[in-house]
């Protein structure tokens, strides 16, 4: 009897504890809103690449009404990526000048304050790793002010794992522009939440291999852990695929050289195409993600995409870890069955 009620004490408490948080970006494509739409129910925050920056410090971009008038009506928080558009040398120039830091912050907290954002998330990448301490200071500065308001700032950081540039010469330009500019252990200290990008670990830049493959997504996460408290955490999972090809050897200026090319490709062209060329999809159980390869004039053509299952293993590393979430790029590329993995949002 002792037993029995104590097993209904626990039953509640089962019951309601709180999913780990669903953080989705969203596009401006049609599709991308159409996914938002429907499973508006199963997003915690949504996030909008609405707006940029210039190097005086102009915020420029405006939110879609049809799309804030559905976040309204299922009570969901909204976001919107702040970007520099990668433009390395511009941003370096927004880092050093004090007025245009200002007017971006006033800028900001106009914009949350007339359309009713809960805050911004940053993503600046394309980084030199010179300006490290300036990004580090322009984040404090920007959270300072937009606390002050009542206002979050979230920050997308491309992991950087084992923390310095590594041997070789693609190793040492992902540390000198991608990865060395991100302090995380100072930027967590400012920011509200640390969103880590770990998926990209093969792009267009590299080989074919996974988007991010489950070894390589654990070093980056473990590594951030030692430096982000988990309430502070949330852990980048793809949507999306890729697919290399062979590219037309000859260029634009009529020369000829070596041109393996890469796209991204979502699932509403992933799926189809495996089934066009008559293939299986295949499961890596170290990588944790779907591959299948094709031939198309005689050459192999490869394509690594996350699928559902792929998710569900990254989901459940978040729930083991107690993390504060995930954040996933980019609503529309995702396996239809992504959604079945998901609770109901709690309001």
């Amino acid at each position: 009897m002792k037993r029995l009620l104590m097993l209904l004490l626990l039953v509640p408490a089962l019951a309601f504890a709180k999913a780990p948080s669903a953080m989705f970006y969203m596009m401006g494509s049609q599709k991308s809103i159409d996914s938002f739409v429907a499973h508006a129910d199963k997003i915690d925050v949504l996030v909008p690449t609405w707006y940029g920056v210039d190097e005086n410090g102009l915020v420029s971009g405006q939110p879609n009404d049809y799309v804030m008038k559905i976040a309204r009506e299922h009570r969901v928080p909204v976001m919107p990526i702040l970007s520099a558009n990668g433009e390395r040398e511009k941003f370096h120039k927004l880092l050093g000048n004090v007025t245009a830091k200002k007017a971006m912050i006033a800028s900001l907290i106009e914009q949350a304050k007339l359309y009713g954002f809960t805050g911004f998330q940053f993503d600046f990448e394309n980084i030199a790793w010179t300006d490290r301490d300036a990004l580090t200071a322009m984040t404090k500065e920007t959270a300072d002010a937009l606390h002050k308001h009542g206002l979050k700032l979230s920050m997308a950081i491309v992991p950087n794992a084992p923390g310095y540039a590594g041997g070789g010469a693609f190793s040492k330009w992902m540390w000198e522009y991608w990865r060395g500019a991100y302090d995380l252990k100072a930027l967590a200290q400012s920011l509200d939440l640390v969103c880590l990008m770990t998926y990209d670990q093969h792009t267009r830049w590299t080989t074919p291999g996974p988007v991010a493959g489950m070894p390589w997504t654990m070093e980056h996460l473990e590594y951030a852990l030692k430096v982000v408290p988990k309430e502070k955490l949330s852990l980048g999972i793809a949507l999306y695929g890729y697919h290399w090809f062979a590219g037309n050897p000859v260029k634009d200026d009529g020369k000829e050289s070596s041109n393996i090319s890469a796209s991204y490709i979502d699932a509403d062209e992933s799926f189809p195409l495996a089934k066009q060329f008559g293939v299986t999809m295949q499961w890596d159980p170290v990588e944790h993600e779907s591959w299948f390869y094709f031939y198309r004039d005689g050459m192999r053509e490869w394509v690594f995409l996350p699928d559902a299952h792929a998710f569900r293993d990254r989901y459940d590393v978040v729930k083991k870890y107690g993390l504060q979430g995930f954040c996933s790029w980019v609503l529309g590329s995702e396996d239809p069955k992504v959604w079945d993995e998901l609770p109901e949002a709690q309001r």
